[in-house]
């Protein structure tokens, strides 16, 4: 820019210089640009003193990514020990289901074995004490009827035996027993007392007494076979709800055609897969009990079920002497 150029106004960043024209020279404004000075040196202030917050406030930024970041690493430290002591725990319940699996074989081992040592003991004791007797042919003779408890009664086949069994003789040490066809020889070895035997070129004395058998038991059995009721045995095992079966049971047996009849109360147990039926008239269960076995159809499946009389037994007067 020459002196004899027009005056032009100079404009950067909001400042203002004016040039005005004064006898042919340019006299700048000095007070305008201490005022501008000193805006400048306002902003400035402002400006460091922004940037001195900013610095604080990157400082607690910078402090608070610090906590964060230990927060962080304490928890995946923790997340990491957790983890390890849930799989040291999930070992100690492994081994500890093994042990106790191990514990239930040899516990069910233990059963069945007190079970079988039962059962044999059982069947050793019913051999032992078992009553066998048969009862020659008799004429019966009705003496007198007997009045009815209870309408249930007539329904019903009651039997009553009395049972009367005799102790087997038992031989001890240095004895025998003799048996003869007829009874006089025995007296007559009995009157004679001792006896001389030759056994082995010595001669032995012995001595002859009689055998008393004493009655050992004495007990009278009860038997009421149920003239309403019927058992029922081999009912399958399906997975369906205890009432549905019981319903197919009564339908089953509700069908006259196939001897039954109206259904008065189903008792039915999934363990043991039996029922018990009662019926409300007579004779329906005589009627089912004559066939032994019954079809069953669930599901369009056909299955056999066993069908006897429901028994009742009991013992009264029982005495062992």
């Amino acid at each position: 820019m020459d002196l004899t150029s027009q005056p032009c106004s100079l404009k950067d960043d909001s400042i203002n210089l004016k040039v005005i024209e004064h006898s042919g020279t340019q006299i700048y404004d000095v007070d305008n640009l201490k005022e501008e000075l000193e805006k400048w040196k306002e902003r400035l202030g402002k400006a460091e003193k922004q940037k001195d917050e900013l610095l604080l406030l990157k400082l607690s930024a910078d402090k608070e990514r610090d906590q964060a970041q230990d927060e962080l690493k304490k928890l995946m430290d923790l997340e990491e020990e957790l983890y390890k002591e849930n799989m040291i725990k999930k070992e100690n319940q492994e081994r500890n289901l093994a042990v106790v699996k191990q514990q239930n074989i040899e516990l069910q081992k233990e059963i069945q074995k007190l079970k079988d040592d039962l059962a044999a003991k059982s069947s050793k004791l019913s051999q032992d004490f078992r009553i066998k007797r048969e009862i020659l042919k008799k004429k019966m003779k009705f003496t007198r009827m007997e009045n009815a408890e209870s309408d249930d009664t007539f329904l019903n086949t009651c039997c009553l035996f009395h049972i009367t069994a005799k102790i087997p003789f038992r031989l001890q040490q240095r004895q025998a027993l003799l048996t003869f066809e007829e009874e006089d020889v025995a007296q007559k070895l009995i009157r004679r007392g001792k006896h001389t035997v030759s056994l082995d070129n010595e001669k032995i004395e012995l001595k002859a007494v009689p055998v008393t058998l004493e009655t050992g038991v004495k007990f009278e059995l009860h038997v009421t076979i149920s003239g309403e009721k019927i058992n029922v045995s081999e009912v399958p095992d399906l997975p369906i709800p205890d009432e549905w079966i019981r319903d197919k049971i009564e339908l089953n047996f509700y069908k006259s055609k196939r001897g039954g009849g109206e259904v008065k109360d189903v008792r039915y147990d999934r363990r043991s897969r039996t029922a018990m039926i009662t019926f409300l008239k007579p004779g329906v269960a005589d009627n089912c009990v004559r066939c032994t076995k019954h079809p069953f159809y669930i599901n369009e499946k056909r299955f056999m079920l066993s069908v006897s009389p429901s028994i009742e037994k009991h013992l009264e007067k029982f005495q062992v002497n």
